[in-house]
């Protein structure tokens, strides 16, 4: 089986192209093989770029976990480079068809390759029941989590995947605790959360720009969550704490994000890169 690596600011996947091949038989089971960075390729995933009857490809993400994913936003913009490089698409402006519905992309390319792309996210998901969350108010926003004697104020948010946002402060962010290695597993399988969710603990420096770590459900941490970055953008909003427009600093890189006055949407701009290429004999 060919495949393709590529990352989103460090999120990386290992991405096959099912457009042109047969869909493995067991997705679910080669993702937890090829996912492991001792005997595998090395992943947070695998993402599968299928054919398509509404769009131009459809993205099916599966967790190092094995567990499948309605959505990644690192991820799809590697599938619109992947759609766009390998000649399945080659337009400027493309459609993927995902988990939460058909998404719009625009490709910035250079050199005949794609660098960036722009990814319409869709509208923010509010209702807790939709996220979902049994946490209180629609949606929760600083709803009180209690861990291991430590207060968290979760609000939370919806991408097509479910997030919880945690604004933490400067001694817990980078130094007297490790916060997300400490509590993302808590959180991710608290019982609040009956699909369990992506933590993304943030430290907001203005009201145009923070620095956020994740916990990402079925992959543990993480450099980057595109979807995350997003569900960061609104909640930031809703707590009153930043401006529509961000700049969200993630350790694999940055991202920029804007939640529209025009049509609620969430827009999301950054880079997507090819690693290498191989054939999987496992």
């Amino acid at each position: 089986m060919q495949f393709v690596k590529m990352h989103g600011i460090g999120n990386d996947y290992v991405y096959v192209d099912c457009v042109r091949n047969p869909l493995p038989a067991d997705p679910a089971a080669l993702s937890r093989v090829i996912s492991d960075r001792h005997f595998g390729v090395g992943s947070d995933g695998l993402i599968l770029v299928c054919p398509s009857e509404k769009a131009d490809a459809k993205m099916r993400m599966f967790n190092a976990d094995g567990s499948e994913s309605e959505m990644c936003g690192n991820g799809l913009r590697c599938v619109a480079k992947f759609v766009y490089d390998k000649g399945i698409a080659r337009k400027p402006q493309l459609t993927i068809e995902t988990g939460r519905g058909l998404l719009p992309v625009d490709l910035e390319i250079k050199n005949g390759v794609v660098c960036r792309v722009r990814v319409n996210m869709g509208e923010p998901i509010l209702k807790s029941a939709d996220i979902p969350t049994t946490l209180p108010g629609d949606p929760p926003v600083n709803a009180r989590i209690n861990l291991g004697g430590v207060r968290f104020d979760a609000t939370c948010v919806s991408m097509g995947n479910p997030h919880a946002v945690f604004f933490v402060g400067e001694d817990y962010f980078v130094g007297k605790r490790d916060l997300v290695a400490e509590f993302g597993p808590q959180i991710e399988n608290h019982a609040v959360f009956p699909r369990r969710v992506n933590a993304h603990f943030v430290k907001v420096h203005s009201r145009g720009e923070v620095t956020m770590r994740t916990w990402e459900r079925g992959s543990g941490i993480t450099l980057a969550c595109g979807t995350g970055a997003c569900a960061v953008c609104v909640a930031g909003v809703l707590t009153g704490r930043t401006d529509r427009k961000l700049i969200a600093h993630l350790p694999g890189g940055d991202l920029e994000l804007h939640w529209s006055e025009t049509d609620n949407c969430v827009y999301k701009t950054g880079p997507a890169t090819e690693v290498f290429t191989g054939e999987w004999r496992g």
